[in-house]
């Protein structure tokens, strides 16, 4: 039983740290000039680089719902419909083909 309320305690502590570190360095991070520029492009480039690697990965069944997210993306502008645009497009084109 003790070793289980030290496993608990332990990694009460380690959360709380992690969350209090996150916090105390999101208070010195810049908030204008090119590292915030930087740190605000982040997400982005993050999500393209996945998207990337899986395309490349991945066969022409992909790439078709690559590029009806892409169309979706120009069309609309909106994250969440192109999301939702590539993921019915894979998930219609993996159950008919």
């Amino acid at each position: 039983m003790t070793e289980t309320w030290t496993l608990i305690l332990s990694l009460a502590a380690a959360t709380f740290t992690v969350r209090l570190s996150g916090y105390l360095l999101g208070r010195r991070l810049p908030d204008h000039g090119p590292w915030a520029r930087g740190l605000q492009a982040l997400p982005g480039c993050l999500i393209l680089s996945l998207v990337t690697c899986l395309l490349m990965q991945g066969g022409p069944l992909e790439w078709v719902s690559g590029a009806v997210a892409f169309a979706v993306a120009l069309a609309t502008r909106s994250l969440p419909l192109t999301m939702a645009a590539g993921i019915a497009a894979i998930c219609l084109l993996r159950a008919y083909f």
